[in-house]
């Protein structure tokens, strides 16, 4: 038989002075995500915040996790023609399901999702200029996370450009003794993923991996807010 075991973290960083990050971690529906605002104190946090709660509330009455998250980006989006935030406010997120062994993924933005078996893999695509140049090939992998514009991304919820989101989806086996890890890019921004990997393989729990990776950065710039959930699959 196997069980399901998972840890969180967030900090609002050595910089700012709030924390736009919101994340649920909800067993009883067996769904984790980590919703990462933008726009500012009275923005952000409250575009994230929906995010997460119509998420919930969607997947808790048998709505599918894209139509989930299509309808969270409406929801900002109402949001703000109604005054409650701010005009331009946004989030990313990136959403797990589990169903037993079998997991499935969405995300919109540059939030990632990482598979952890001996060693890291990121299993999400930023939704990110930088990105959108190494698909071209007119940079190298290695060369994005040092990009200028590295933090400037394709796709929001809550962007008024777009209609529809396009939210990508993955599915796959998580087996005994792998993990998820979720995460913001406060994490993935200040270290790298060979640095992310041997942390979580040196820690004695799932708990102890997320709090070594929050110090890890909060001992580094630590400039963005942090967010961080790890879930095993045990034997």
């Amino acid at each position: 038989m196997t069980t399901l075991s998972f840890a969180t973290a967030t900090h609002v960083g050595n910089v700012r002075d709030h924390n736009e990050d919101s994340y649920v971690a909800d067993d009883s529906l067996k769904l984790w995500l980590i919703a990462d605002g933008m726009g500012g104190h009275a923005g952000g946090e409250i575009a994230s915040a929906l995010a997460a709660d119509i998420v919930s509330t969607g997947v808790a009455s048998g709505v599918a996790l894209d139509e989930a998250i299509q309808n969270a980006h409406r929801a900002i989006l109402d949001a703000v023609k109604n005054g409650k935030g701010k005009y331009g406010m946004g989030t990313t997120i990136v959403a797990l399901r589990m169903l037993e062994n079998s997991y499935q993924l969405a995300w919109v933005g540059d939030s990632r999702a990482y598979l952890w078996s001996n060693g890291l893999t990121q299993i999400s695509k930023d939704h990110s200029y930088v990105q959108m140049l190494v698909d071209l090939g007119k940079i190298l992998p290695e060369e994005a996370r040092w990009h200028p514009q590295k933090n400037i991304i394709t796709q929001s919820l809550g962007s008024e450009f777009l209609d529809r989101l396009m939210v990508d989806v993955q599915q796959g086996e998580l087996m005994p003794g792998q993990k998820i890890l979720l995460c913001s890019d406060g994490l993935s921004d200040e270290l790298d993923d060979r640095m992310i990997s041997d942390i979580i393989k040196a820690a004695e729990s799932d708990q102890g991996a997320v709090d070594a990776l929050l110090n890890a950065v909060l001992e580094n710039t630590a400039r963005d807010n942090i967010t961080v959930i790890l879930l095993s699959v045990n034997a």
